[in-house]
């Protein structure tokens, strides 16, 4: 699963690596990144767009907004079937900037270990991720995101049983594309990113709570 990352780069540095046409979405430099809260994504909608939505899908037809907590993640191998997302896999797909995320290792009867994994050059990636909108009785509006996960590479298998779906660049914008209507068809774009492109560096245990922030918690442990 994913369930905390990190997204320090600047709102120019993002909107070049991505080639956003529009932010609509104030970035501000974010180490402890948690379900519930509002986040940077892209979104395609004519020309791409960088908004901000809650992490936790609350599909359409969902009764109420409370289903988010459980739909912090999606798998990639039953997004094409699954009612909460099967419908976004066609019309409501992003990318979710990140430049790390953090996974815990078990050890032993010791207290798990945070592991900080990142590219080796220190780069912007992108979550595949899906999006909706979700109505309440009193009309007001939720935007809200899942982050698919897929199966671990070799890195990561020791560590947890899923990773998150990092896309590689040369397939953003396939997975972007509105006129791709055919979800099935760019399941094959989810797949664990080569393990030799990232490195997973033990970190504080500061990052175990949500209300800890700054870049001291990315810094490895010496």
């Amino acid at each position: 699963m994913c369930g905390r990352y990190t997204q320090h780069h600047t709102a120019h540095e993002m909107a070049e690596r991505f080639d956003v046409a529009e932010a609509a979405y104030q970035i501000a430099p974010r180490y402890n990144i948690a379900p519930t809260q509002t986040v940077p994504v892209i979104v395609q909608k004519g020309e791409r767009q960088l908004v901000g939505l809650k992490w936790g899908l609350v599909p359409f037809w969902a009764k109420d907004p409370s289903i988010a907590s459980s739909l912090i993640n999606a798998k990639a191998e039953t997004l094409a079937e699954k009612p909460s997302f099967k419908h976004a896999l066609v019309k409501r797909r992003c990318l979710i900037p990140a430049d790390g995320f953090y996974e815990w290792q078990k050890q032993g009867k010791k207290p798990s270990q945070p592991l900080y994994i990142r590219r080796k050059d220190g780069g912007l990636f992108a979550f595949a991720g899906l999006w909706e909108e979700w109505r309440s009785p009193d009309g007001s509006l939720l935007r809200t995101c899942t982050i698919i996960t897929v199966e671990p590479n070799d890195l990561m298998a020791p560590i947890h049983h899923r990773m998150a779906a990092i896309l590689k660049p040369e397939h953003e914008a396939l997975w972007l594309d509105p006129a791709a209507r055919e979800g099935r068809l760019l399941l094959p774009l989810l797949r664990p990113y080569p393990d030799d492109d990232l490195e997973a560096v033990p970190v504080s245990r500061a990052v175990n709570s949500p209300a800890q922030e700054g870049p001291s918690l990315i810094q490895p442990l010496l």
